[in-house]
């Protein structure tokens, strides 16, 4: 199942569950947005036809974005003449649920939900007992002594 739809000046094949870039379009209601302009759509595999009656593709919004960058460059030969511009066209990226016509539907099978990851704790905050503190005290001040007791060799004096 598939649907031809117009959006942004552009044509594009959509099916439930599929994610397409658009030009910029807005958030509509509450992330949601549906395409009229339906000009073709296949119901059955190897048919295809316009919608007799008004036809619907919904989707919802994934993200919004800007593109990779171009580069424009304007340049007159002899003429000393150099302009260099970049462009980013903004897009936005929008999951198909559903496709309607002819009393039909057609949805994509819902995304699952992402749980969150509980932290991993480390052994270190674990063993916050009063030997570890004792420790973290100590530490210090055996890194000083070291240092005191190793002091530094000069160099071997040249003989002539």
């Amino acid at each position: 199942m598939y649907a031809v739809i117009r959006a942004g000046g552009k044509q594009y094949r959509v099916a439930p569950g599929d994610v397409i870039r658009l030009e910029n379009q807005g958030n509509g209601s509450d992330g949601k947005i549906e395409f009229n302009d339906v000009l073709a759509v296949s119901g059955e595999p190897g048919q295809i036809a316009r919608p007799q009656s008004a036809a619907l593709v919904t989707g919802e919004v994934v993200e919004q974005g800007r593109g990779a960058k171009i580069l424009v460059f304007h340049y007159k030969r002899k003429k000393q003449y150099k302009k260099l511009r970049g462009h980013r066209q903004g897009y936005t990226a929008v999951r198909i649920t559903e496709i309607a016509y002819d009393g039909q539907k057609f949805s994509a099978p819902e995304l699952p939900k992402k749980e969150a990851k509980p932290k991993k704790v480390s052994p270190v905050e674990v063993e916050e007992s009063p030997k570890a503190e004792a420790k973290a005290a100590k530490s210090p001040a055996k890194k000083a002594a070291a240092k005191k007791a190793a002091p530094k060799k000069s160099a071997p004096k040249k003989k002539k």
